[in-house]
């Protein structure tokens, strides 16, 4: 087990002028896991191949514990990596697949036996080791590809979207096996998704990469109730944080008539941007009319999206509401604030977050 420090690390690839990942400095703690996520093109993918050797560095450092592996050969740097595609080899069985790597690194029979029966009792996998892998179900064949990297007993395990290829009730399933499986085994652990659902339940701490910049590492729940930007208060949260552009009333936000009022002594100066979580949406009464759009009732809950005539626009509001819902698609609806709002500069910086209401101007 060990610590991982990325320091000013950047990739840029040939015949490109911006950096795929661009000075990210990022520590990681020993026996963490640390999910990576962002949108396709963050950089996220190639930050973790970077730390396992597969990409070369074009500045800056990575180090493993005390060792910076920065020009280390990948086979050198003692990590064991899991592929989006599992990698398994066909004409294998399961406990073949599993001690492959032992075998080429010339490990003993007995020891390559007895570790590759040890994963398998933690993945639940003893049933099924002299089974090929056209014979295994999806996530059968990820807890192989996890096994095959739990063997090595490597100092950190690099996952690259790992479950992206299962279907949505086994992709949750899987995602709590592995969070169990990493808090067991304790090991140093850097995790790839682009579904930030995934990343909020896994990860320990999350970092938010955009166009090959850190945005912001936090636990999910300062991610989701302090986002640092726009970006990550859009990007965190399903549904995503409402944002509306306001310019600014006597002290106070306009939106749509009303006035944003905190209730905590925060404030906003100059034109913002203005975000609140659906929570924090109270519909039946306020100083906003709002036309009901659609409602996804989800059983156990319900969002309701709305539209909202705001400086001349149209705007859409999402509301989060207890079940049963009595509106109907296509009614009118009055709209209140009643929670934390959050004040963001136009070009992107929190600048103020507290409890807030809606006043009639």
């Amino acid at each position: 087990m060990a610590s991982v420090q990325f320091g000013e690390a950047t990739r840029l690839y040939a015949g490109t002028t911006k950096p795929a990942v661009d000075q990210l400095t990022l520590d990681i703690h020993d026996g963490e896991l640390l999910v990576l996520v962002g949108p396709s093109g963050s950089g996220k993918s190639t930050a973790l191949r970077m730390l396992a050797g597969l990409e070369p560095l074009d500045g800056g450092r990575i180090t493993i514990g005390d060792r910076d592996v920065s020009q280390v050969r990948p086979r050198d740097r003692d990590i064991a990596m899991v592929f989006q595609n599992y990698a398994l080899y066909p004409q294998l069985t399961v406990a073949e697949n599993m001690g492959f790597a032992l075998k080429q690194a010339r490990v003993p029979k007995e020891e390559r036996v007895a570790r590759v029966q040890e994963a398998a009792r933690i993945l639940d996998l003893v049933p099924y080791l002299d089974r090929k892998p056209k014979n295994l179900s999806g996530g059968q064949r990820q807890r192989v590809a996890m096994g095959r990297a739990i063997v090595r007993r490597p100092q950190v395990y690099l996952m690259d979207e790992p479950l992206s290829n299962l279907d949505a009730k086994l992709r949750v399933q899987t995602r709590t096996e592995l969070a169990e499986l990493q808090a067991r085994l304790a090991v140093t652990t850097v995790y790839v998704t682009h579904d930030q659902v995934e990343a909020m339940t896994m990860g320990h701490r999350v970092a938010v990469l955009k166009e090959g910049v850190l945005q912001q590492c936090d636990t999910p729940g300062a991610l989701y109730h302090s986002p640092a930007n726009l970006f990550v208060a859009g990007f965190i949260g399903s549904p995503a944080m409402n944002l509306v552009p306001c310019g600014v009333t006597d002290g106070g936000l306009r939106l749509a008539g009303a006035s944003v009022r905190f209730t905590d002594g925060a404030a906003a100066v100059g034109d913002a941007v203005v975000g609140f979580r659906p929570e924090a949406v109270r519909l039946g009464c306020g100083p906003i009319s709002a036309r009901i759009r659609t409602i996804e009732d989800l059983g156990s809950e319900a969002f309701v999206h709305l539209v909202i005539e705001h400086e001349g626009s149209s705007v859409g509001i999402v509301a989060k509401v207890p079940v049963p819902f009595a509106g109907r698609i296509g009614e009118q609806i009055d709209l209140g604030l009643d929670g934390t709002c959050h004040v963001f500069a136009v070009d992107g910086p929190r600048v103020a977050s507290g409890r807030a209401e809606l006043i009639q101007q």
